[in-house]
């Protein structure tokens, strides 16, 4: 098998060091690389990802490398053609993500420029909270270009929402397609028009008042794992989420994903990252991918958009 590319993960948390896991077990990438502020920390977990090496049968290298403030180590991140960014505080039980926004954006803001310095070349999917204004925030401090620079969000919301379908329905997860656009939050649109089962549209399923169910638990996935775990957050949906997107740019697949991506005139909206469909490829978005939405789901994504335009301006301050 042709490895080629680097990748570097920025986080070792459960996200960040589960995201490189599922890349280095792709076994696609010549490297990928894993920082941390915390020291020994991502050396210590890219040894162990080595040493599993033999056992799970791949050939793609781990590197761990602890960075500083100032920007100590960030060499190690040099000549990436992708990096997924994971840095700073998940949510705990209580907390909304925008209450992460000014702690996370420093540390947003910080990495995203280590990263334009070492690996100016390179797409960006972030996935710290609160994740539109994140996606915003990093695209302005590495200042690539708008396509360059992409949030995971849809791709975890969208399968959150076929999960509970499932569920719900006694089905297998293969059977059944959903979507979810709008914001990462409380303006989160999923979309029950485009909800298959098997082919058959949800609504024939289910009545709308268990649609709506459906939704609100999508709306709340990730407030109802940080409920339950206590000290955290999720990290094993996210993560293959992320893991996802990457490989879709290094592999140029064009695949049509729901991303947070740089909306200019899609459904009469322009001018701001918002969770839409994009075709993704070997320099981010190659196109966002307008769908056939109902007048309310229309309404509703408008909405969304106006609210994380709002946000998304205040962190060019943070």
């Amino acid at each position: 098998m042709a490895r080629t590319g680097k990748v570097t993960v920025v986080g070792a948390g459960f996200y960040g060091s589960t995201t490189a896991q599922r890349l280095a077990e792709y076994d696609v990438f010549d490297e990928v690389v894993l920082t941390d502020i915390v020291e020994g920390k991502p050396e210590g977990l890219a040894l162990d990802m080595n040493q599993s090496r033999p056992i799970e049968g791949f050939e793609t290298k781990v590197v761990g490398q602890t960075t500083g403030a100032d920007g100590e180590g960030y060499q190690a991140v040099a000549g990436s053609d992708i990096v997924v960014i994971t840095a700073g505080l998940p949510r705990k039980p209580g907390m909304s993500r925008m209450d992460l926004i000014e702690t996370n954006a420093k540390i947003v803001r910080s990495v995203a420029e280590n990263v334009a310095r070492h690996a100016p070349h390179s797409v960006v999917i972030v996935v710290s909270n609160p994740l539109d204004e994140m996606t915003a925030l990093a695209q302005l401090a590495t200042g690539f270009p708008t396509e360059r620079v992409i949030g995971q969000a849809g791709m975890l919301d969208t399968a959150r929402f076929s999960y509970f379908v499932a569920e719900a329905l006694a089905v297998p997860v293969g059977s059944v397609k959903t979507l979810t656009l709008g914001s990462h939050g409380d303006t989160m649109v999923p979309i029950p028009s485009r909800c298959t089962v098997d082919g058959r549209p949800l609504t024939d399923l289910l009545p709308p008042e268990k649609v709506e169910e459906l939704v609100q638990r999508t709306r709340n996935g990730g407030a109802e794992v940080v409920a339950l775990l206590k000290t955290g957050s999720a990290y094993y949906a996210p993560s293959a989420a992320a893991a996802r997107m990457a490989l879709a740019v290094a592999e140029d697949s064009g695949a049509v994903l729901p991303v947070c991506a740089w909306v200019d005139g899609e459904y009469g909206i322009s001018g701001v990252y918002l969770g839409v469909e994009a075709s993704i490829g070997k320099g981010g978005v190659k196109k966002v991918v307008e769908t056939e939405l109902t007048e309310s789901e229309r309404a509703a994504l408008l909405e969304a958009a106006e609210a994380v335009r709002a946000k998304q301006a205040d962190v060019q301050s943070l």
